[in-house]
């Protein structure tokens, strides 16, 4: 009798851990195909758009998988367990660099030019707001940047943030909040309603 092999796709994240941990490569593969992507980008926006950087971290990430699945304890979410060693790698960096001020957020990584017919007025208040936005967000202490970029470029919710950053989520809000409160009044010349 021939055995069925899983359907990768359709398995959690923490069932496919489990395989990965009894030796099954194509599980492995489904959770790269997963989050290789997302990760890559989460380290350019954290590690000053550096691709090369970027890439080697992702590498590095996956490689610890491979080498202690066991690492990942089954009863957790894996998702925030992944984003919380990426957001330690991350800090390592950062304290071995000792340049976290002088970071950009990486968000003009999700920017592209339109083709010639597009109104070039609008892409020149575009790319304005998106340098704007990122100083403010360079300008932010690190422990309420980390919060908003977690949970609005990264799109982890605030449970998830909670666990990545090891705080309660009544702060994560708190956080969310006073960084929010202070992009929207220091970005308040690019609100419409603002300036009529």
């Amino acid at each position: 009798m021939r055995l069925i092999k899983p359907q990768y796709k359709s398995m959690t994240d923490e069932s496919l851990m489990m395989s990965i941990s009894k030796g099954d490569k194509r599980a492995f593969d489904e959770v790269y195909a997963r989050y290789s992507g997302p990760l890559l980008g989460y380290f350019m926006r954290l590690l000053w758009k550096d691709r090369e950087k970027a890439e080697d971290f992702v590498h590095d990430l996956f490689a610890k998988i491979i080498r202690k699945p066991e690492s990942f304890d089954v009863k957790r979410n894996f998702k925030t367990w992944l984003y919380s060693v990426a957001n330690n790698m991350c800090k390592n960096e950062y304290k071995k660099q000792d340049v976290r001020k002088n970071t950009s957020s990486g968000l003009d990584s999700y920017y592209n030019l339109s083709d010639a017919n597009s109104n070039v007025l609008f892409e020149v208040q575009d790319m304005q707001f998106r340098n704007e936005f990122e100083q403010r967000l360079v300008d932010l202490d690190e422990k309420h940047s980390e919060v908003f970029k977690l949970r609005h470029i990264e799109g982890l919710s605030i449970r998830e943030i909670s666990e990545v950053i090891d705080i309660n989520e009544g702060t994560v809000k708190s956080r969310l909040f006073y960084a929010t409160k202070y992009l929207a009044k220091s970005l308040k010349d690019f609100n419409p309603i603002d300036n009529r």
